[in-house]
């Protein structure tokens, strides 16, 4: 029987259907939960150096130098999304309530936190907007045009690889290609979009941070007017605060430098990238096996991108414990006035765990709709000076064995390279290339 195009693709849909339908592949009805809570836990340090967890006066002075919140609070909501590392561990909550929006609600905690029997959820202060700055998008008529070249090296190994540095000529760029030159890989962003209808801590009620010895493990139950009864739930090991990097550097900038750490519990995957300045170039240097600049993978990351972009070779493997510099692509450049020690930043990404409740139904024919969701997401980073031998304060622990090997990868594929404009030095913050540039190359 001859059936004419139109007919057939308009019967193409119906017969897609009904072959899903009877292979049982039915796409379950899912909605959004009526209550959501995202928990957020961030440990930093600075290699070699004790944990600065100083309560107000000098402690709320240096976290403005070192990672601090705004205007220099000790702790405020969102510094868990950057390096911070002061306080040194950061518990940051933001929860959504779709029943009754922006109500104040609490947290009630276990005893191991040490931080109160509850923690006060509270909507977000309204601040003014800062007077004096650029709308966004405007193109500022001040800037300069940089001078010197950006030089990126890649992957773990005591010699520079063949093909390397990738070399981008700012002098000779236009400012249109200094966002392509910071493009690369970036975090999905899968946090909360703070708004008037969300309650967070810390907040200005309290800004209590969580102490050495403070643990997330037990009970946690939300509380708070048209919050569901039902939200509790209890986190493991898995979804606790990370311990601190152990992270030691040996080698000298004309060197190989060696990098060792010991294994973080619970880490997923391992990140590290170095920069510096020499004369008028600036030099960048990853871990991975990808010739980008690396500058947005300082976030939380989604179990599936973790796995994702370790089998790329963009994350060093759990069991990773050791990785080098090449040889001598720091050192001072000839007839440098200044030598500029490199800062090395490192990332242990640990797992992203959900929780919700009732749980999804088997039946894919049923419509999920969940009371309340949990979304809990831990990291950890230290940063180091390279260059000068250094370890995790007194311990040993960190300490790995001369005999493990530097790991060595072959190059990535470019499957799932994301490509963005800008900078994004810290997640959420998207900053002007040629901004930055004329900050580093200003002369």
């Amino acid at each position: 029987m001859h059936i004419d195009l139109p007919l057939r693709r308009r019967a193409l849909p119906l017969l897609v259907a009904g072959a899903l339908a009877a292979a049982g592949l039915h796409a379950q009805t899912v909605k959004p939960p009526k209550a959501q809570l995202w928990l957020d836990l961030s440990t930093g340090t600075m290699a070699g150096m004790p944990e600065m967890d100083m309560p107000g006066g000098m402690g709320g002075a240096l976290a403005g130098m070192m990672g601090g919140g705004r205007g220099g609070a000790p702790n405020s909501y969102g510094m868990a999304r950057g390096m911070n590392v002061m306080p040194p561990r950061v518990v940051d909550i933001a929860f959504y309530n779709s029943l009754k929006p922006g109500a104040e609600a609490a947290q009630a905690i276990p005893p191991g936190m040490r931080m109160g029997e509850s923690l006060p959820l509270l909507p977000p202060r309204r601040e003014a907007a800062p007077r004096g700055e650029r709308e966004p998008g405007e193109v500022p008529q001040d800037i300069e045009r940089p001078k010197g070249r950006i030089l990126i090296y890649w992957g773990c190994g005591e010699t520079v690889r063949p093909g390397q540095p990738r070399v981008i000529d700012l002098a000779r760029g236009n400012p249109a290609d200094f966002g392509t030159a910071f493009a690369g890989r970036h975090a999905p962003d899968r946090g909360a979009r703070i708004g008037p209808s969300h309650v967070l801590y810390p907040n200005e009620r309290n800004t209590v941070v969580l102490p050495r010895d403070g643990s997330l493990v037990g009970e946690h139950q939300v509380r708070g007017e048209g919050v569901p009864a039902s939200m509790k739930f209890t986190l493991g090991q898995a979804q606790n605060v990370m311990p601190p990097i152990q992270l030691q550097t040996q080698g000298t900038v004309q060197d190989s430098m060696t990098l060792s750490w010991a294994p973080v519990p619970h880490a997923r995957a391992y990140y590290l990238h170095a920069m510096s300045s020499t004369g008028n170039d600036m030099v960048m240097w990853s871990s991975a096996e990808t010739p980008d600049t690396g500058m947005g993978l300082f976030d939380y990351l989604p179990n599936r991108t973790i796995e994702q972009w370790t089998r790329e070779r963009v994350l060093l493997r759990p069991d990773v414990t050791r990785c080098a510099v090449p040889k001598g692509i720091f050192a001072p450049a000839a007839g440098a006035r200044e030598e500029s020690t490199p800062m090395l930043r490192m990332m242990a990404y640990g797992g992203e765990s959900n929780f919700a409740h009732p749980p999804r139904p088997a039946d894919p024919k049923a419509v999920w709709e969940p009371e309340w969701a949990v979304r809990v997401r831990v990291k950890a980073h230290t940063m180091a000076m390279l260059g000068q031998e250094q370890g995790q304060g007194d311990s040993s622990a960190g300490r790995v064995p001369s005999q493990q090997r530097t790991e060595e990868q072959p190059p990535a594929t470019a499957a799932g390279q994301q490509q963005e404009q800008g900078v994004q030095v810290f997640p959420g913050v998207q900053v002007n290339p040629g901004t930055i540039l004329r900050g580093i190359f200003g002369r």
